[in-house]
């Protein structure tokens, strides 16, 4: 039987079809609906074991804290670390001390809770902490002791927009930023460390000019003089061997004669 476009009736489809036999056809609009609010209503729940610190925390700086036996960085702001200074009307103040002081003030004897976010490269967990009711982070910032972490989420760049406005902590003068202050420190440190000397492998290769150390000073002895041959080097007295007589120079040798 077909209908007036010539297309089979439903009833010669149904018959074709047979008893017991299902037709497969796209989803219903009910199913997909389903589908749809049961995966919106797992993206709101979040993850389903999101790490949670508890407990009374110790105060290590100004974004550090000791919770359940473990160290976390609040995130989302970066305070002065402890031993970095900022200068307010030309002379200089403490303001890593200055930040510490306030954390210690905001969490005061109250429990604190932790959500964690992240852990870092050192295995630190990196979280948002509360405690009385108050958001750690956000009160930093907005007393001006911390700035707002752009680099890991720009939540607190409002407050640290309002302290700046009303000069509050930090912005009352000049500062280094945390971040940069921890690099340049880093550059400094490096800069002022000796660099380890070369290991020449004695009596080979170019690195075969002995550095003796006698009555007469120290002498180094270059391959081919009168008394190479008969000089022994012994490092244990300071005595080594140099790869270049620019470097022998350098670290304080002079010439043998002979």
């Amino acid at each position: 039987m077909t209908d007036k476009r010539g297309a089979p009736s439903d009833e010669t489809l149904r018959r074709q079809s047979g008893p017991g036999q299902v037709r497969k056809g796209r989803p219903g609009t009910f199913r997909l609906l389903a589908v749809a609010a049961f995966a919106f209503s797992l993206a709101l729940a979040g993850p389903a074991h999101a790490e949670t610190l508890s407990g009374q925390a110790r105060v290590i700086d100004g974004d550090t804290l000791a919770v359940a036996g473990q160290r976390v960085r609040l995130h989302g702001i970066d305070a002065p670390e402890t031993r970095q200074t900022c200068s307010r009307a030309g002379r200089r103040w403490a303001c890593g001390r200055a930040a510490t002081k306030a954390m210690r003030r905001l969490v005061g004897r109250d429990p604190v809770r932790c959500e964690v976010r992240d852990r870092d490269r050192y295995g630190r967990a990196v979280a948002a902490c509360y405690a009385g009711g108050r958001d750690l982070q956000r009160e930093l910032v907005r007393q001006g002791l911390a700035l707002a972490y752009r680099r890991y989420s720009t939540r607190y760049v409002p407050d640290e927009d309002a302290a700046r406005s009303e000069g509050l902590g930090l912005w009352s003068g000049e500062f280094v930023e945390p971040w940069r202050w921890r690099r340049e420190g880093k550059a400094r440190r490096r800069a002022a460390s000796p660099r380890p000397q070369r290991q020449a492998i004695p009596g080979t290769g170019s690195c075969a000019i002995k550095g003796n150390i006698s009555r007469n000073g120290r002498l180094y002895h270059v391959p081919g003089a009168e008394h190479y041959d008969r000089t022994r080097i012994d490092t244990s007295k300071g005595e080594r061997w140099f790869c270049s007589e620019a470097e022998a120079r350098a670290a304080g040798w002079r010439r043998a004669r002979r």
